[in-house]
Parts: C-alpha cells; structure tokens; sequence
C-alpha cells in the first residue's frame, strides 16, 4: 500500500463520436502523478483528440473523465476553467500570437491565472526563457524565430504558471533533427521537475526516449496500455508494424531496455 500512487487523469470507456463518425470508442487508460504518458498511433488515430476532450473542449457520447478525481464530462465551463488553470498545453502548431512579442506571447497566461506584479510577470518570462536555453530573446517576435525557438517558446509559455499538468501535441513534428533532440531533452527536463505529462507523438523512437508509460491506439480503439516492454510482447501484426523501427534494434543496444 506505501507504493500506491494516485491518477491524476483516467479515461473510463470514453467514445466520442461526430454524426456517424467514430473518433474514439472505449478509450480506458490512467495517468498516475509523475507519469509521462505517451500516445501513440498512426495519422488520425485519434490521438490529439484525448487532448480535446481532457481539456473539455470536446465531450464524449459516453464514459468519464477523472482530473484530482473530479469527472470533468458534467463540469461547466466555470469549473473547467479550473481545472485548466492547472494544465499548460504545447499546441502542434505553437499557438504563439504573432503580434506579440516573445515576452508578452510568455506573460499572457501569466497574466490570466496569476495576479503578480509586472516585476514578478518580467522575472518569471525571463526563468522560463533561461530554462528553454533562450536567455534574453523576450522582445523578438514569432516572424524573428526559427521553428525550434518557436517550439522552445510555447514549453516556455506552458510551464509559465507552473502547471501540475503538461499536454505536448506532436511537439517534434517539423522540426530538423538537432533541435528535436534540444526538445526532447527540454520534456525530460520538467519531467524532473515533477510534472505529470501526456504526449502525443506519432513518432516511437522520439515516444521511447521520454515516456514511462504508453498507450497505443488505433482508428480511435485502444490497442494496448503499459510500459513499452509489455506493449512491445503483444504479438499482433499492428503492434510488429508499427513498432518495427524498435523491434529491429538488439535489445542491448536499445535504451529502453536499459533503465
């Protein structure tokens, strides 16, 4: 019992559908505190609409939706609201506005859930972008940024106010090899830091290099959930598929196997 560790996310049966579109059905997986959960599967899978309907942007026809134990599918707007105060999200896209600055891009979140002065506002902008290894940038604009900065700014903008809770959405997508690599490191980083986090990728060797715990899906059904090691001895023709990059790799050569 000393070693029980609370979720802080659980998808319980959740199908979402739109007309006669399914988009998930049946998804059941758990995020428990410290966790970075992986979700992975091909292009329109369903993955990023986990992160849709755990932000209460979209609700399921039917399951529930556990953040800190409360069931967000019968939460209002106000409520959600405050649930969201405790979860930062790096958008696919970025999500940076383009008329900001890259401090005032930074701060905007800052200023919606926190009330700091615009001392303590300019000081936390500036730890966030030492923490991304962009140290004094704050008066660039997103135009002035390549889109490995652009990247490192929107981790910065998200763990601004210091979130329990981290949504990455295909964080390495379009980005040229040496600064997926500065990412990866940065995930790892506030992992550290003790942050729970779900990442959305459908990239596996990228997914291994940060997550502890997995879930596959496939045309919006769960396929499996765990770590990789047990994923990877399901013996279906998707699991050997879509993990062939890995399965191709000795074992003592592989990093997972090592840890």
């Amino acid at each position: 019992m000393g070693d029980y560790v609370k979720s802080i996310i659980r998808f319980d049966n959740v199908s979402l559908s739109f007309g006669n579109r399914k988009i998930l059905e049946k998804i059941s997986f758990e995020v428990k505190k410290g966790d970075t959960m992986v979700i992975l599967g091909p292009s329109g899978a369903g993955k990023s609409s986990i992160l849709k309907v755990l932000l209460g942007l979209w609700k399921p026809q039917s399951g529930n939706v556990w953040v800190y134990d409360k069931d967000i599918t019968i939460m209002d707007e106000f409520n959600l609201n405050e649930i969201r105060k405790n979860i930062g999200v790096v958008f696919q896209g970025n999500a940076l506005f383009d008329s900001m600055t890259v401090g005032e891009n930074i701060a905007f979140f800052l200023r919606e859930h926190n009330r700091k002065s615009s001392e303590e506002i300019a000081k936390r902008v500036s730890e966030c972008l030492s923490f991304v290894n962009l140290e004094g940038i704050e008066d660039l604009y997103p135009e002035e940024l390549s889109g490995g900065m652009k990247k490192r700014v929107a981790i910065a903008r998200a763990i601004a106010f210091k979130p329990d809770i981290l949504l990455y959405d295909e964080p390495t997508t379009g980005i040229d090899p040496i600064n997926v690599k500065s990412i990866l490191e940065l995930i790892k980083k506030i992992q550290r830091e003790g942050a729970t986090s779900i990442v959305v990728t459908h990239d596996v060797y990228n997914a291994i290099q940060v997550g502890n715990m997995f879930t596959v899906i496939e045309e919006g059904k769960l396929v499996a959930s765990g770590s990789i090691k047990d994923i990877l001895k399901i013996n279906t023709s998707f699991i050997k598929e879509f993990f062939a990059e890995i399965l191709s790799v000795k074992d003592s050569e592989l990093e997972i196997f090592k840890k």
